[in-house]
């Protein structure tokens, strides 16, 4: 798709991922002779951003207005954010939205690993991407088939060390920033306390996963990959509000409708943190619906290889539900996910998934990729060197050229939501 270069602006930039991403991005656009602002709201966003900021230090509920005006005085004509959900970014977005200024959502990418997501105004469940699969394969038939590429180096070390540092001088400059609230439920001593218990057991959970994914040869299974209990996905995007009560809705689900030989893998997220037992809940739950003997669940294994082998997979909204379908797996979807559309994902109530669960369309999903691509995808990575350099350079390129056919509005699909199911007493 043919881009233009647009006029020089005014960049503001929020909170960011743990690690230099954003400073180095703005150090790109002010090198390209646009306008970059930062405000900080906690020691790590500082931390992370070495150049020149401003502070904010207020309360929640001054920030509207001292949002509005801070882009009034400096003229801020572009937001760039890291997810659309914390709520300091929602109050900004609204605002943005209303003083019209142009909107840039980074998130982790909608495919993975090396690639990154950027989209106008919003992701995931905010995303205005089509839903309509004849629009996917109308807007494909102009773009380039999909070509492989090498793979970018990532390092799991890295990003602990970031996230080590970022919340490290959260912690340490509290006092300097007494209002701030973490969007996330836990807080950094509490996670960190988490981790030690998990790094402590992580060999007999090892052991213990890697007898039941032997056990799994030959027999047919259903894979559930449990996402963070903090994630977004879950807490504003899908009906659930926490893991809890998805985990019970998809265990009582199989219960009722699976086929008799069937087994349901529960796969723990490998950045979850420890401090709920999750393996003890979800065998809690198997037991009470009556399936003890059907539901399994593993803390670690790798997870493309266990995604092969299954019968179907069923997700929130999750990653590794790209991954299934791009391995032509049946896949439903109970949250909202850009991928859910008809043709490439179950389309009914999961009661009907696991008797009858099909392939994806592999025309269609070909179609989505590479739109896909085009549209709201960076090439990159956060995690080495390599992928931050292609990043920066890629996300600036985006960030600092105009679509030809971007005053085209895509139609949003705007569904209610399935009634939230209620939680369950542990």
């Amino acid at each position: 798709m043919k881009h233009r270069p647009i006029d020089r602006r005014v960049f503001l930039f929020l909170q960011g991922p743990p690690g230099p991403f954003f400073a180095r991005l703005g150090a790109a656009l002010a090198g390209a002779g646009h306008r970059v602002h930062r405000i900080n709201f906690n020691g790590g966003d500082r931390f992370s951003w070495p150049g020149r900021a401003t502070n904010y230090r207020g309360t929640a509920e001054e920030w509207p207005r001292f949002f509005e005006e801070f882009t009034t005085r400096h003229g801020v004509t572009d937001l760039v954010l890291f997810g659309d959900c914390r709520p300091l970014h929602r109050a900004a977005h609204g605002l943005a939205t209303i003083n019209r200024l142009s909107i840039h959502v980074f998130e982790e990418g909608y495919i993975r690993p090396d690639w990154v997501t950027l989209e106008a105004d919003g992701v995931n469940g905010h995303s205005t991407l089509s839903r309509d699969p004849e629009w996917y394969l109308q807007a494909a038939r102009a773009l380039p088939p999909i070509r492989p590429q090498a793979p970018i180096a990532a390092s799991f070390a890295r990003r602990a060390r970031e996230a080590y540092d970022y919340y490290q001088a959260c912690v340490l400059e509290r006092g300097y920033f007494p209002h701030y609230r973490s969007h996330r439920p836990n807080s950094a001593i509490g996670e960190g306390f988490g981790w030690l218990i998990r790094l402590a057991t992580r060999k007999r959970a090892r052991e213990r996963s890697q007898r039941i994914i032997a056990d799994l040869a030959g027999q047919p299974y259903f894979v559930f990959p449990l996402q963070l209990d903090s994630d977004h996905q879950i807490r504003v995007h899908s009906p659930f509000g926490n893991m809890r009560v998805a985990i019970d809705y998809v265990v009582a689900s199989f219960s009722r409708r699976a086929p008799a030989d069937a087994i349901l893998v529960l796969k723990e997220h490998p950045l979850d943190n420890g401090l709920i037992n999750w393996r003890r809940y979800a065998l809690q739950r198997a037991a009470h619906h009556g399936v003890a003997q059907r539901v399994v669940y593993i803390e670690d294994g790798d997870i493309e290889s266990l995604v092969s082998g299954a019968r179907g997979l069923v997700t929130i909204n999750s990653t590794t539900g790209t991954l299934a379908l791009a391995a032509g797996m049946p896949t439903a979807v109970l949250g909202q996910a850009v991928y859910d559309i008809a043709g490439i994902t179950h389309q009914g109530p999961l009661d009907t998934f696991w008797a009858n669960p099909r392939r994806p369309d592999p025309r269609l999903w070909d179609a989505f990729c590479r739109v896909l691509l085009d549209r709201c995808l960076i090439r990159g990575g956060f995690l080495s060197d390599e992928g931050l350099d292609l990043l920066v350079e890629n996300a600036a390129a985006r960030l600092t050229t105009k679509r030809a056919d971007e005053v085209v509005e895509l139609p949003l699909r705007i569904s209610a939501p399935a009634a939230a199911p209620q939680p369950v007493a542990s």
